[in-house]
């Protein structure tokens, strides 16, 4: 019995440990690439959209570039809800955070390095034959700037915590069927707020943005996710699927 106790513990800990690495690797990234905004219209090769909702506010399929890796960041935080509860979200929340704030200190420091006069040198050209400084180009991409920092880690730990609640308030109504409800339902309530949290303290209050610039990439955003978090909810059954045969279905954890 103490063998099969052990193994059980050494299997959960291994899936947090994996799991936890899929959340953090994920939400690095994520965070890293967030200050591009792209043309999902150019993407697709169509004109953008040019909605006009309100007078000023023109409304274009723009988003930021972690936007794409986010829906899979909320995916795995729900399989860590499902098999550990709030508290393992937010054991691992509060990691990734600390995480992305030492990233984030240390590609700072790294920017104000002093760079090789050769490596200057051999990237200067461009294919039109224009000179190019990467030096400026490398920080002007990854500093980022406090302001980002300050809006992505707000918009980070109150979008992990309320997908943590709402999706247990929702497990407490619907018991442990219906997965998707649960999922779908904590990611679209979090994502709500992620989604308009980060571009208006990092690009409105700290940056230089319109406000109606900010709402209209939010909405996108939003939308965005809201169409994914539906798209994959099937994967959230495959890893249900699997992670039920790994320990055991009377493994899953009511933390209720």
């Amino acid at each position: 019995m103490p063998t099969f106790l052990s193994t059980q513990s050494s299997k959960r800990t291994q899936l947090f440990l994996l799991l936890g690495g899929i959340f953090l690797t994920n939400t690095i990234v994520a965070e890293i690439i967030g200050v591009k905004i792209f043309s999902a219209e150019s993407l697709l090769g169509i004109p953008p959209a040019q909605i006009s909702l309100l007078k000023g506010f023109t409304l274009d399929f723009n988003l930021t570039a972690g936007a794409v890796l986010w829906p899979l960041v909320f995916v795995t935080s729900d399989v860590i809800n499902e098999y550990f509860g709030p508290a393992g979200v937010k054991k691992i929340s509060y990691a990734t955070a600390g995480f992305v704030l030492y990233a984030f200190v240390f590609i700072f420091l790294i920017t104000l390095l002093p760079p090789a006069a050769f490596w200057i040198d051999v990237n200067k050209a461009t294919p039109t034959g224009d000179t190019f400084d990467i030096n400026f180009a490398f920080g002007k991409i990854f500093r980022q700037g406090l302001g980002i920092i300050i809006g992505s880690l707000t918009a980070f730990l109150l979008g992990q915590l309320i997908d943590a609640y709402a999706f247990q308030y929702i497990r407490k109504i619907t018991g442990n069927k219906k997965i998707w409800l649960r999922a779908t339902g904590s990611t679209l309530i979090s994502q709500l707020i992620d989604s308009f949290v980060v571009l208006i303290v990092a690009f409105y209050i700290f940056g230089n943005w319109s406000f109606a610039q900010v709402i209209s990439v939010a909405i996108i955003n939003y939308i965005y996710k809201f169409i994914m978090a539906i798209l994959l909810t099937p994967l959230l059954y495959i890893a249900h699927y699997w992670i039920d045969r790994y320990l055991g279905k009377e493994e899953l954890v009511n933390s209720q």
